[in-house]
């Protein structure tokens, strides 16, 4: 084996937060119907509650903790805010999730 196969490429303590609070996002069962549905179409906060049948205080709450990690991104339209999907790896991650869950 060669030194370049053998040598361990060590995650540094900024990148195993980052992995890990993915994994949180995607760990939950509203912020991955929050991403499946923002996966399909931009949504304003009064959409995604009535898509889901949730609270928009919880909606608002779980776009917060998804923005943070640039997961979703808005913009603005007079006052409403619309959200969509800001990371298609994570989405990708989501989709293989689904597609493993489905597989029979």
């Amino acid at each position: 084996m060669s030194d370049q196969q053998n040598k361990y490429e060590h995650l540094d303590e900024e990148t195993l937060f980052i992995v890990s609070q993915t994994f949180k996002a995607l760990s939950d069962p509203t912020r991955i119907r929050i991403l499946h549905l923002l996966g399909e179409r931009e949504c304003n906060v009064s959409e995604i509650a009535e898509e889901l049948s949730l609270m928009q205080s919880t909606i608002s709450h779980q776009l917060r903790f998804l923005k943070n990690l640039r997961l979703v991104k808005f913009r603005r339209a007079g006052t409403t805010l619309f959200y969509s999907i800001d990371d298609e790896h994570v989405m990708t991650l989501l989709h293989q999730s689904i597609h493993h869950a489905r597989h029979d």
